[in-house]
């Protein structure tokens, strides 16, 4: 039996993640004995200024090798969008979609019309270790970041298919050559990066990053008002 989810606090929980800064997720993590959880560095949100925060919904897919009548023979009724169905049961309020791009990187995993059905069912927002379709659709949408390697015009559609959901997957990584991801686990994206965040140390991490993001706040306001450098860090130290 699916694990119940209590939407409520999964959304109080992600208001908070979403108020941390992505280089003090890494200090947090890197004071915690957890530095390797920065996915490679070339997958970033596509507008500046976007920030991403909320539980992974996993998704691993793979190359496919069918041509469009193999596709039609293996299904006659032509249901192209089966597997976005799925996705669509597994997403939920406060959740971002992570992808597994297989290696295959031409094809758009998602699209613009694909983004709004999945922010509907409650996602804030996908990470894709390849490329996504319709940018200027897709950059538009409200309270919905993508993180991505690139944009393509190209359907995956018989070149690329979702085959497992929230099942434990690895995107290529930063200080290390792969990061876990487990359903679950939070997911802290920006200009600076996108970092995983494994859900059985979540809270001991989350409170670490309120507590420098609330000191490295009070040194900002500090060193605007005039404050010497020297005096601000005695204070709060942050540097």
């Amino acid at each position: 039996m699916a694990e119940e989810k209590n939407y409520d606090e999964i959304l109080a929980l992600q208001a908070r993640w979403d108020k941390i800064r992505v280089a003090n997720v890494f200090d947090t993590l890197d004071q915690m004995g957890h530095p390797n959880q920065v996915i490679d560095l070339g997958i970033r949100p596509l507008r500046p200024d976007q920030h991403l925060a909320g539980q992974a919904v996993t998704v691993r897919g793979r190359r496919d090798p069918r041509s469009r009548e193999e596709l039609a023979q293996a299904d006659p009724n032509g249901d192209a969008t089966g597997s976005y169905y799925r996705l669509s049961r597994a997403v939920y309020p406060g959740s971002v979609i992570v992808i597994d791009g297989a290696g295959e990187a031409t094809t758009g995993k998602l699209g613009e019309m694909t983004s709004w059905w999945m922010k509907q069912r409650g996602a804030l927002g996908v990470v894709i270790d390849g490329a996504i379709r319709d940018y200027l659709g897709v950059v538009d949408i409200p309270g919905w970041t993508v993180c991505c390697r690139t944009t393509s015009p190209i359907e995956s559609l018989g070149r690329y298919h979702f085959m497992d959901i929230n099942d434990v997957i690895a995107l290529p990584g930063t200080l290390t050559n792969q990061v876990r991801i487990n359903p679950g686990d939070w997911i802290v994206g920006g200009d600076d990066g996108v970092i995983v965040v494994p859900q059985e140390i979540s809270m001991d991490a989350l409170k670490v990053a309120e507590d420098i993001e609330q000191r490295e706040e009070g040194m900002r306001r500090d060193l605007a008002a005039g404050l010497r450098f020297g005096e601000a860090f005695q204070k709060w130290n942050r540097i």
